[in-house]
């Protein structure tokens, strides 16, 4: 179950990620972040009601709380302005950082550790990424990036620590509390700075125009963190990861199909090693 939790995930994390690109090149960043979580945590309140005491039942609980809602945060306003200015092909790979950082944090603070061929996928996933990341390899000194990029590694770093901070919140707590809280954390971040740039008007506009794409983004992005809050209570944080992660390939697909982005060889070659690498480390990771 787990597992089949996990693989739901990659698929609305991979077409929610192709709806968040679409959402946040119309409405901007943080109006689009702020439908997703709006929806979350009205979406999320009537499970999670009877279980608020448990938020703060005790400090690690409110800590736990609080750090993800804080790293999620920052993680999804740099996936977004990644997303927004990058391509899908590009930028997806890049995000598969986060699946680097999640096992390591698993491993140092769970426990969960890494065999010698797991450290061998999570170097050659590494490798992936540089090279889809690169427009050219022939002035490596210039290091002349892809547009997106440096904001995609960012929230990866970012993204890698709320995985982490997810999985362990929905052990000692329970998923349902998780989601809403960090969902209701940044809907007060942003209602707070909505409020102080006068965009309540465009918020408003944007939801009459664009109903659809509003209600399907949010739906995708919430049920994904919701299965993947779930899977990571039956299996191992770095599994759980590392299989949803093979998102990356679905909503790069989606990219290269509907918004027809065009790559280079040698970025080819590492979107293959970064979605291959992933593919590895979730059939090999064990807890």
């Amino acid at each position: 179950m787990g597992v089949f939790l996990a693989l739901l995930t990659l698929v609305f994390w991979g077409f929610g990620d192709f709806l968040i690109q679409k959402s946040a090149r119309r409405f901007g960043d943080s109006i689009a972040l702020f439908y997703i979580t709006f929806a979350g945590m009205v979406g999320f309140f009537p499970w999670a009601i009877k279980d608020l005491k448990l938020i703060i039942a005790s400090p690690l609980n409110l800590f736990l709380l609080l750090a993800a809602g804080v790293v999620i945060f920052f993680a999804a306003m740099f996936d977004f302005e990644g997303l927004r200015k990058g391509k899908m092909s590009v930028i997806e790979p890049v995000l598969a950082l986060e699946v680097i950082v999640t096992t390591v944090l698993a491993s140092l603070v769970l426990k969960e550790f890494l065999t010698a061929w797991q450290i061998l996928w999570l170097a050659l996933g590494i490798l992936g990424i540089l090279l889809v990341s690169l427009k050219s390899l022939a002035h490596l000194k210039k290091i002349n990036l892809e547009k997106g990029v440096i904001y995609a590694l960012f929230g990866a770093l970012a993204m890698g620590f709320s995985n982490f901070l997810f999985g362990w919140g929905s052990r000692q707590i329970n998923p349902i509390v998780v989601n809403w809280f960090t969902d209701a954390f940044v809907v007060l971040v942003l209602a707070v700075h909505l409020t102080r740039t006068e965009r309540w008007k465009e918020v408003w506009q944007d939801w009459r125009k664009s109903k659809k794409l509003i209600l399907g983004v949010s739906i995708l992005d919430n049920m994904a963190w919701l299965t993947f809050s779930y899977s990571m209570l039956l299996i191992p944080i770095a599994i759980a990861t590392g299989i949803s992660e093979s998102y990356i390939a679905l909503a790069a697909a989606l990219g290269l199909i509907f918004n027809k982005e065009k790559l280079k060889k040698h970025q080819w070659w590492g979107l293959v090693l970064a979605i291959v690498s992933v593919v590895l480390i979730a059939f090999t990771v064990s807890s």
